[in-house]
């Protein structure tokens, strides 16, 4: 991308006004000194003592993370979490961060914080080595009032803004955020506003979802699509064309070491090859900042081309990032970019 066109394009980060709804959760990392492991004296096991405590907004929070380093001028979190210890310091996280308008997330008894909590090993001169994960996450479905509470909210900015991005994070449906009722609204606002781009993610696959952007990696086109096996280049290539003209929107497939693919309404698809790997990677959070980047480019009058090339970079600068869930300034873009 030459420099000109860059700038061109995002300088209007600025003026970008994003609903991001979706499962917010609260990555804790408990960094542990290996020095000063030590022996529980009851049981007989290795203790780790943790040295440092440190939390961030995950899962759609990342998104809300890359967008704050893009410039993002307003970002409203529509989502959700409990009355908890866990909850207080998700809201913390948010309401510290610069254009996010915190206010609108929902704080209730009815749901606990879906939270990731990741001990890593910090051993001198080595990169960090995360032991097992341990979740909380909500098994039951949301409650038709907390439904309520998130709708209104997003109803309540529609006017404000000029793009929504939709994550849904959870295993298992309607225990989230984006329950049929909130995925309908979105749709209905979608159909209501047809020049408000609406791109939107699932891990659970995009089945069933309104006529808007999609953006999924490889295995979620296969669950989309009732393939068996995760599509070649070719087959993802031929799937979006088909699906972009089927839903007359953009479709974006991240193909992890082969680069990102998107496909714009009319079925034409252009693909952007994986930047070189610079060094040790860690994968974590490498999708959510190609979400985050192809809503800004996309909100700033890039092609399609031009979004999944910026999108590719911010994935790139993210990888590099060990020890945490990573996010891709301007800065950081042009320089991989626009060297």
């Amino acid at each position: 991308m030459k420099p000109d066109r860059f700038e061109a394009i995002t300088r209007h980060y600025r003026d970008l006004r994003v609903a991001l709804v979706g499962d917010f959760c609260l990555d804790r990392y408990l960094e542990i000194d290996p020095a000063r492991q030590e022996i529980s004296i009851e049981t007989g096991l290795p203790v780790h003592n943790v040295v440092r405590v440190r939390s961030q907004p995950g899962a759609a929070g990342t998104i809300l993370n890359n967008l704050v380093a893009l410039g993002a001028e307003a970002i409203y979190p529509i989502g959700v979490c409990g009355e908890d210890g866990e909850g207080f310091e998700l809201r913390r996280c948010l309401a510290e961060k610069p254009g996010v308008k915190a206010s609108v997330f929902v704080s209730t008894p009815d749901r606990r914080t879906f939270t990731y909590c990741k001990p890593l090993v910090m051993a001198a001169g080595k990169a960090p080595r995360e032991l097992n994960r341990l979740d909380s996450k909500n098994w039951s479905a949301t409650p038709a009032n907390v439904e309520d509470e998130l709708i209104s909210r997003l109803r309540a900015v529609v006017s404000e803004i000029n793009a929504v991005i939709v994550m849904d994070q959870v295993d298992v449906a309607e225990t989230g955020v984006i329950t049929k009722r909130v995925l309908a609204t979105i749709g209905e606002l979608a159909s209501q506003k047809p020049d408000l781009l609406v791109i939107a993610d699932s891990r659970r696959s995009l089945r069933g979802y309104p006529a808007v952007a999609f953006k999924m990696n490889r295995a979620e086109l296969a669950a989309l699509t009732g393939t068996s096996k995760e599509p070649t280049l070719q087959g993802a290539s031929r799937a979006a064309s088909e699906l972009a003209r089927k839903i007359q929107r953009p479709v974006f497939v991240t193909l992890s070491e082969n680069g990102i693919l998107g496909a714009d309404a009319t079925g034409k698809v252009e693909h952007a090859p994986a930047l070189p790997v610079r060094g040790e990677i860690d994968i974590v959070g490498a999708g959510d900042a190609v979400m985050a980047n192809l809503a800004g480019a996309l909100s700033s009058g890039a092609s399609v081309g031009e979004a999944i090339e910026l999108a590719n970079t911010a994935a790139s600068v993210v990888i590099h990032q060990l020890g945490t869930t990573g996010t891709a300034s301007r800065e950081q873009l042009r320089e991989l970019l626009c060297p």
